[in-house]
């Protein structure tokens, strides 16, 4: 069976994915965020190094995909990267990756807001607590990972968290591929405009080597939409510019290569010369 999971931030399209090949392609299995989803006290424990305990809840997930009886099984969620991604390439060093890459101000804006109303909504066990005390927010990473040190302001908004939060995520994608020698098995699509490109798609479908359905692709599944918009103010620029200035360069040097070097947002991510 032909494994396929997905490196993304929150708010990439990955629902929507999982969706796509759930209608287009022949003999798959198509997870978004399947038990167990690996958010919550795998993310601390990524965070901390604790490999044994990731490992030993990825059994669970190994376990039920082993028993599939399908030519595929795609797993598309943004856990991938918080904090299995290192313990999955031990049981399935052929898999294949697929790279969803959004604008990342519109990323951080869509999670801030999620993050805003599931507070206001009181959502349960949306909350654990790390070892040092503090809660943490299930979906998220910590808090508490170098790169959050590293940006040189003050009490950081919620929106800015979520901004090093994209950038942390990126550099891990990048790592994890480099790491593992798996840009070949690795194919690139840019939310939303790949994601709803039929000859894209079909680009993509054919790379991985998959028989399709039918003929006509089918561009169809859940947007997973916030009730709150996602709308851009000229204050949301201002916090994404300060994070940008005050990030150190070597978060930022990835973005100056594949696959972000013909992005039109990647004007984004250079710092300010003034």
């Amino acid at each position: 069976m032909k494994k396929i999971f997905v490196l993304a931030s929150a708010r990439s399209g990955t629902k929507f994915l999982a969706d796509v090949f759930k209608y287009n392609i022949k003999s798959c299995i198509s997870k978004h965020e399947s038990f167990p989803d690996m958010f919550g006290k795998p993310i601390y424990w990524y965070y901390q190094g604790r490999t044994e305990e990731i490992r030993k809840q990825f059994l669970f997930k190994k376990r039920k995909i082993d028993r599939y009886k399908r030519d595929v099984y795609l797993e598309s969620n943004h856990a991938f990267l918080k904090s299995y991604c290192d313990i999955a390439m031990e049981f399935f060093p052929d898999m294949k990756l697929i790279h969803l890459i959004r604008n990342p101000i519109k990323v951080a804006k869509s999670d801030s807001n999620k993050h805003f109303l599931q507070d206001k909504t009181h959502i349960p066990l949306q909350y654990y607590r790390g070892t040092e005390g503090t809660k943490h927010f299930r979906w998220a990473l910590t808090g508490l990972e170098y790169i959050f040190k590293a940006v040189n302001i003050n009490q950081p908004t919620l929106f800015q968290k979520y901004v090093i939060q994209w950038i942390e995520i990126e550099n891990r994608a990048i790592k994890f591929l480099n790491i593992y020698k798996k840009h070949n098995d690795c194919y690139t699509l840019r939310v939303p405009e790949d994601i709803n490109d039929h000859i894209k798609l079909l680009d993509m479908f054919n790379f991985f080597k998959l028989e399709l359905k039918r003929k006509d692709i089918i561009i169809r599944g859940s947007r997973n939409k916030s009730i709150i918009p996602t709308i851009i103010t000229d204050e949301d620029r201002r916090q994404f510019r300060e994070i940008i200035n005050n990030i150190p360069n070597s978060y930022l040097e990835i973005f100056q290569n594949k696959p972000y070097e013909d992005i039109k947002w990647k004007s984004l991510l250079m710092k300010d010369h003034s």
